[in-house]
């Protein structure tokens, strides 16, 4: 099964370590996102969970296996718990700091894509790589791995796409900002 999921698998890696990076950077969003639904979490709390997300990240892309398939998965099913308790709540009406942007609430798409990146981290987990998990690049040949590269590049920016820039074209969202501008 491998083979089949080096792409979501490397994307939902890739995407970790690339929402963890400014919340370590700078946890003051999250904070307020958790507060937001009730969770009193501080700052060097936050900011240590962060770490954390960087770390599994670096961590299943360096040594894919069971263990840190589990551990993505279980930081994904986490996001997704929160995406969809923010939303029953009408908590974090502005970012989490995912994307280090202050206008990317979360959505039901939000919560897919974090579902979705969770999913893959269990079908992994399930059934591990072997020894040598990156063969499936090395043995394909140099184009070939160029070629997964970019594909791993695209599902992340899709992911990217759907979790950070779609809630801002959203017809809520546009009214929202054309509200605020003196628009109507």
């Amino acid at each position: 099964m491998w083979p089949a999921l080096v792409v979501p698998y490397a994307a939902a890696a890739v995407l970790l370590a690339v929402a963890g990076v400014p919340k370590v950077r700078d946890p003051g969003d999250l904070v307020r996102a958790v507060r937001s639904v009730g969770m009193p979490f501080g700052r060097a709390s936050v900011r240590a969970f962060a770490v954390a997300e960087v770390a599994v990240a670096v961590a299943a892309l360096v040594a894919p296996g069971r263990l840190t398939a589990l551990l993505l998965a279980a930081m994904y099913a986490g996001f997704t718990a929160f995406v969809g308790l923010a939303l029953r709540r009408g908590g974090v009406l502005s970012s989490c700091g995912c994307f280090g942007r202050a206008d990317t609430p979360p959505t039901r798409a939000h919560a897919l894509v974090t579902g979705a990146a969770g999913v893959v981290g269990l079908l992994v987990a399930t059934d591990p790589p072997g020894a040598r998990p990156w063969s499936v690049l090395t043995d394909a040949g140099a184009l070939a791995v160029l070629g997964l590269v970019a594909l791993v590049g695209l599902v992340g920016f899709l992911g990217w796409q759907v979790m950070a820039v779609l809630p801002t074209v959203q017809p809520a969202a546009v009214r929202s900002r054309t509200r605020t501008r003196g628009g109507v």
